[in-house]
């Protein structure tokens, strides 16, 4: 007889970043914004009338979707909404990339990209990047079913010129080009104001970054109107009700509130420069970063063993056993002071061990 685990369908998982629990750690390890979200996401849920609670929300999420069509300058009809923007990316690999040909995206990336292609057995190739770690925007000009890459890139943090951008969606029109803008605030030019040239853009961003509100898991989406349709009847037959009423109005209260959302990146932006500078200063060499986190390795100590140290001495940063950067740390940036915690004990750690050799 056969078993029912004949029928099961095994893939590898994504594998998200360590959440842990010590009360004096300083975590750096999910490219989560050290600042609170805007005071104005407080506020919205002190006013919430939990009477509505027994209700199920909006299934279109309007007031969300208003919210950030009018801050974008778009209609309504060209914004989806998701839970996160891994929510968002999965319905886009089920409801665009359906060819028999393969979708492509960088082999140094999001990890979660190849996760998805296997559980929904789209073909997939995995696009090199170049000796320097960057995307190469010809790579990109060949037959395909599709393609994604996030702008900056992640891990690395590097990002593509809005040329470049350009260049891939020149060459590949009859497909459709994902371009996920997780990081883009931090200092990359968006590919939004391209939307109205092309039809098979879809630019994919997310409130967990910029917007301090990881956990409030909002994501969404931009693209032509058919688009968003085509989008939409995928989350309609997978589930109508994906944002709950509290998320909705946090997310409308902190797109509202440009003032500090401006604020609090350009703290980031400060603190990463510093970073860069001072980890370069203590030997690192480092991508240029234009994200909110930095992409670091050391010639004379493995990222492996820095990774070790730093976590028994409860500094908790990103460590990919994967080829070609197993020797780097992915670092996000937090406050000053932590950031300066983590420089004093890297230029300790590596003085002490310098000594010993």
């Amino acid at each position: 007889m056969k078993s029912w685990r004949d029928n099961v369908r095994r893939v590898v998982p994504y594998v998200p970043g360590e959440q842990p629990q010590d009360q004096d750690m300083i975590k750096l390890n999910t490219n989560e914004n050290p600042y609170p979200p805007s005071p104005k996401v407080k506020e919205a849920m002190k006013n919430l009338d939990e009477d509505t609670f027994r209700l199920y929300p909006d299934p279109t999420a309007h007031k969300l979707v208003k919210a950030i069509a009018d801050y974008h300058g778009l209609k309504e009809s060209q914004v989806f909404v998701g839970v996160g923007s891994d929510d968002v990316l999965a319905m886009a690999f089920l409801t665009f990339f359906n060819s028999k040909k393969p979708i492509l995206f960088p082999d140094i990336t999001y990890s979660f990209y190849d996760v998805w292609a296997e559980l929904f057995r789209i073909p997939y190739e995995r696009v090199m990047l170049d000796e320097r770690l960057d995307i190469r925007w010809e790579d990109y000009c060949r037959e395909n079913g599709g393609i994604i890459f996030p702008n900056p890139n992640a891990p690395t943090g590097a990002y593509l010129p809005l040329s470049a951008v350009r260049s891939i969606l020149d060459h590949n029109r009859e497909t459709v080009v994902i371009v996920d803008e997780a990081y883009v605030d931090f200092g990359a030019e968006t590919a939004l104001p391209l939307l109205a040239e092309y039809d098979n853009l879809l630019v994919v961003r997310t409130f967990s970054k910029s917007r301090s509100m990881a956990g409030m898991r909002i994501g969404y989406a931009c693209g032509n109107e058919e688009m968003i349709r085509c989008l939409n009847d995928v989350k309609y037959s997978f589930n109508s009700y994906t944002m709950d009423m509290t998320v909705l109005e946090a997310g409308a209260a902190s797109i509202g509130d440009e003032a500090y959302f401006r604020e609090t990146v350009e703290k980031v932006i400060k603190t990463r420069e510093w970073t860069q500078e001072q980890l370069r200063r203590l030997g690192f060499t480092l991508k240029d970063s234009r994200a909110n986190f930095v992409f670091a390795s050391h010639g004379q100590c493995p990222a492996r063993e820095l990774f070790e140290r730093l976590r028994q001495n409860h500094i908790y940063v990103r460590y990919f056993d994967k080829p070609r950067i197993d020797n780097y740390l992915r670092i996000t940036i937090g406050t000053p002071e932590e950031m300066k915690k983590l420089i004093d004990f890297l230029e300790h750690y590596l003085a002490k061990r310098k000594g010993e050799r």
